[in-house]
């Protein structure tokens, strides 16, 4: 919520219905999924981006995930805040619905065409840079079409082509490490098919390698941000979840957490719940002396989302083990 809205703690309280079921906040902009239940847009967006794919209140299976604005209780939000505009709420902004994917790929495929007019290209540009400024969604959406659908399909059904970027993880040539752990990343992210996805996260080595990429010295610090980024992708399978925990993930997470920028923290913690989901990964993290310190400490001090996935990742940690929870209180 805005700064602005602080005095809610004393003046108001919001009504329950009008509050996100995942974070707690008031909803700027709700919509509906399958199951019926009604999310603020972020936050649910978040919830499926990190590999969930229940519906957080009834735990059902989304049938697909497809969000429909719930209009009517928007209205309503929208009355009780000009209602309480008194107690210092401020009205909620009119959402832009996101950018439609066929668009944003019809206007990289004009901006990409030799045989375009320039004029035609720039247009298409300027329009991708405005859908750009307007949301995260529609950057997400404008990056994940950066290589086609296709392309990405194409290279994740081949092993023989992704056995051998897999090999170029350990190439002598950091360099050649870091481009190939990034043609990773974008083959596992281009692809929608989550057979396909687990397929490559089941490939001998590809923990390994990635691994020992977050593992390199700081002197190269395009290898730590890359790293990051395959060995997040690769963790949305969750049937390769263990094989990253035995590859030496978790020690390498912790180890190189406090020097991640912030973009990329955000990343490490989400795959440290992640991983945190799995048995041998709770416990691997539980074993680790600064596991549950540094947790605690990045807690409201990088940003919400970050919040959330230290607080998750806690949260696993302290349920299965009264080690943690001791540790936690002594962090603070």
């Amino acid at each position: 919520m805005p700064g602005s809205l602080e005095p809610l703690d004393v003046g108001v309280q919001i009504p329950y219905h009008f509050r996100c079921p995942i974070s707690l906040e008031l909803m700027c902009d709700p919509v509906t999924v399958s199951t019926g239940q009604t999310y603020d847009r972020a936050s649910i967006e978040y919830w499926v981006g990190t590999g969930n794919t229940t519906c957080p209140v009834t735990r059902s299976s989304l049938t697909d995930f497809t969000l429909i604005p719930n209009h009517t209780l928007r209205r309503l939000i929208q009355d009780w805040c000009v209602a309480n505009r008194s107690f210092g709420v401020e009205r909620i902004p009119t959402p832009k619905q996101p950018a439609d994917p066929a668009s944003v790929r019809s206007l990289q495929t004009q901006v990409s065409s030799q045989s375009n007019p320039s004029h035609t290209r720039l247009s298409a540009v300027k329009r991708l840079r405005g859908l750009a400024r307007d949301s995260d969604k529609n950057r997400s959406i404008i990056g994940s079409h950066n290589v086609q659908e296709s392309e990405c399909a194409f290279v994740a059904s081949q092993p023989d082509r992704v056995a051998h970027l897999v090999s170029l993880l350990f190439h002598a040539s950091i360099e050649v490490r870091v481009n190939s752990a990034a043609l990773i990343e974008i083959v596992v992210a281009g692809t929608r098919s989550l057979d396909l996805r687990a397929q490559i996260s089941n490939v001998d080595e590809i923990f390994e390698g990635i691994t020992g990429i977050l593992n390199y010295p700081l002197a190269y610090p395009r290898a730590l941000k890359v790293g990051i980024k395959a060995l997040f992708a690769l963790c949305l399978a969750k049937q390769s979840r263990h094989k990253a925990v035995a590859a030496g993930a978790v020690t390498a997470l912790i180890d190189r957490l406090a020097d991640f920028e912030k973009c990329d923290v955000e990343r490490a913690l989400a795959t440290v719940e992640l991983l945190c989901r799995v048995p041998a990964g709770c416990a691997a993290f539980a074993a680790h002396a600064l596991t549950v310190p540094l947790l605690v400490r990045k807690i409201l001090k990088v940003s919400d989302r970050a919040t959330e996935y230290a607080a998750g990742a806690l949260l696993s940690l302290c349920s299965a083990a009264e080690q943690s929870q001791r540790e936690a209180v002594s962090a603070g």
